[in-house]
Formats: structure tokens, sequence, C-alpha cells
């Protein structure tokens, strides 16, 4: 693999400001923006509108390299039709564990976010295995993390619920990114750790827009 020279590899789990933080990083940067974890649900809500089980692995897999995906800023179209509203909601965030596990799946998506990155010469691209799989290369690794309470509330403020039963499906969903076998989410070595508990935005972009710019 050749060195990505031009991206930017952002790692971390829900509720820690990945795709906010990645997007207004792009725009600051004049990079493309990659939401990977959107790949995923993707993926999910194909297998959910297709009536296939998202833990049936074989099936998914197969699912997974005939599915078209068209992923811009703003939008995800799967198979021609928009997801961008159903990717977020409840039936793919409880499924879409289970399409993350997947060896297969992961490997299918891997190449697309290659092929994707190299098409555009870079690229800001976020997900929990950027830094440590995908792009082990990138010229910058950053794995965002905040306190359990503030990514609950967070994902509160953007989606509606009980704060408490969304601190818990947080909970269930690290203990699963964390603990699978195939790329589990986990800090590289050389990424630089960033917290946006209690930090703006635009200071956390600005600090890592420096640090890329050297």
């Amino acid at each position: 693999m050749t060195p990505s020279v031009n991206v930017v590899a952002i790692d971390g789990p829900a509720g820690a400001g990945k795709s906010t933080i990645s997007r207004q990083l792009a725009r600051v940067l004049n990079l493309p923006y990659l939401d990977t974890g959107a790949m995923y649900r993707g993926i999910t809500c194909a297998a959910l509108r297709s009536g296939v089980d998202p833990t049936d692995d074989s099936a998914v897999a197969h699912l997974a390299v005939s599915t078209i995906l068209d992923i811009s800023d703003d939008a995800l179209f799967v198979d021609g039709v928009d997801a961008t509203l159903d990717i977020r909601g409840e039936a793919v965030t409880r499924a879409v564990s289970s399409v993350a596990a997947n060896s297969e799946v992961r490997r299918e998506l891997r190449e697309r976010q290659r092929s994707w990155v190299q098409e555009r010469g870079g690229g800001v691209v976020e997900g929990r295995d950027i830094a440590t799989v995908v792009f082990p290369d990138a010229r910058l690794k950053v794995f965002l993390t905040a306190s359990p309470l503030v990514r609950a509330q967070r994902r509160v403020a953007q989606i509606g619920g009980d704060v408490d039963q969304i601190a818990r499906d947080i909970a269930e969903r690290d203990h699963k990114d964390s603990t699978r076998t195939d790329s589990p989410l986990r800090e590289s070595v050389n990424s630089i750790l960033v917290d946006t508990s209690n930090r703006s935005i635009d200071d956390v972009v600005k600090q890592i827009a420096e640090v890329f710019r050297g």
C-alpha cells in the first residue's frame, strides 16, 4: 500500500463527535469527507429492507458485495433509494454492530473505502478502524473520545430518547466494537488522543488542522 499522504484518519466511539468534527475539518482542509460508519449502516439498511437477518454472516456478506452505495457529505443512497434518514433509525442502529463484525463485509467495505480515497487523492476519513486497519499509513491519525455522559447527551440531542437508555445502548455498542475479532475499536499507537467532552467543535477542528499542517 502506498503512503496515504493526504489522509486524516479519525476514529472513536459513538457520540465522540466524529461526524461533526470530521465534516468541518474536511472543509477547513479542503479535503473530501468520508463517513465509513454510514457505509456499514447502509449495508445494514439493505439487509433489513431485503428481509435478510443481519446476524446471518453468509447472507449479509453476499448482500454487501452486490449492494450499491452512493455516499456524499450529507446523503446516502442504497441501491438507488435514499437511506439518509433510515440509516440513523433505531432498527439500523440496533443491528449495525452485527453487520460491522462480519469479516467479509469489512473486507468488502475496506476496499471500497481505499478506492474512494485513491480516486480523490486523499480525504478526512472517519470510523472505528481507519488508523489501525484501513489507512495505517495516514498522514495524521486522531482518536476522539468523550465522557460517557456527554456522549449520551449528544445522542439524545440528535435523535431524542432517554439519556439513561442511550447511555446503556452506547455502552453495549462500545463493548461489541472493542471486542469483535475483526478490526476492533482501539486507539492506534501513533494517534493523537483528543477528548471533546468540554470543548467546542471549532476548538477541536482548529487543533487537528494545525497538527495536520505542521
